[in-house]
C-alpha cells in the first residue's frame, strides 16, 4: 500500500463510514460522554493516564476491571493512589507487579506536574512508559496533537514490526489537520477496526 496523503484520508473517510465517530477514549462510556470533553477535570485526566499504563499487554476489558477496583477504592486521586497497595485491585490487568510500579513512578510524576502539560521527552524518561504510552497520555488525556501508533495500525496498513515507531507516528501527522480530535477519532477508528480483523 503506497500511504500517501490522499490514502490515509481516503481510509479515514472509509472508516468513519463504516465504524462511525467513536468519540474515544473509552472512559466515555464510565462518563457517558460522547463529544471529546473527557477528560474535563483532573480525576479524569489521571484516570485515562492510568488507563494507558494498565492497558500495556492486556485487553481494554481487563484495564475496565482494574479501573473499577480503583474507583470502588476511591484511589483514582493522585495523593492517595500513591501510598497505597493498588497490586490486587490492578491484578485482572496483568503484570500488575511491574504495573504498579510504573503506576507509582508516573504518579510521583504527575504530583510534581502541579497541573502543567507533560512533555513526551519528560514521560518517555519514565520507567515504564514507552512511545505508544506516553502518546495516549499526551493525546487523550491532555489533548495534545499527537498520532498513536500501535499494533492496529501496523497490521491495518501493513507497516513491518521492524518500521520506527515515529516513522509511522510522522506519516499520520504530516497527511491531517493538526487537531487532536481527528487525531483521536483517527486512532479509535483504527481500533474499531482492527477488532475486526482475523488475528494472523
Amino acid at each position: 500500500m503506497s500511504l500517501t496523503k490522499a490514502t490515509i484520508l481516503s481510509i479515514y473517510s472509509e472508516l468513519l463510514k463504516k465504524h462511525k465517530k467513536q468519540n474515544w477514549w473509552p472512559i466515555n462510556n464510565v462518563y457517558n460522554n460522547k463529544n471529546y470533553k473527557v477528560p474535563e477535570n483532573d480525576k479524569e485526566k489521571f484516570e485515562i493516564c492510568l488507563g494507558a499504563i494498565l492497558t500495556q499487554n492486556t485487553a481494554w476489558k481487563n484495564v475496565e476491571k482494574a479501573l473499577e477496583n480503583l474507583r470502588k477504592e476511591k484511589l483514582i486521586d493522585p495523593k492517595k493512589l500513591i501510598n497505597a497497595d493498588i497490586k490486587e485491585l490492578i491484578r485482572p490487568a496483568g503484570y500488575f507487579n511491574q504495573k504498579e510500579r510504573k503506576i507509582k513512578v508516573f504518579t510521583k510524576f504527575y504530583l510534581g506536574l502541579k497541573g502543567r502539560t507533560p512533555t513526551r521527552d519528560e514521560l518517555l524518561s519514565l520507567w515504564g512508559i514507552g512511545k505508544e504510552t506516553a502518546d495516549s497520555i499526551l493525546l487523550y488525556a491532555y489533548k495534545q496533537p499527537i498520532f498513536v501508533v500501535d499494533a492496529y495500525t501496523r497490521r491495518l496498513f501493513g507497516f513491518s514490526k521492524e518500521m520506527d515507531y515515529d516513522e509511522i507516528r510522522e506519516k499520520f501527522e504530516k497527511a491531517l489537520p493538526r487537531d487532536y480530535r481527528i487525531y483521536n477519532e483517527y486512532h479509535a477508528l483504527i481500533v474499531a477496526e482492527g477488532k475486526t480483523l482475523k488475528k494472523v
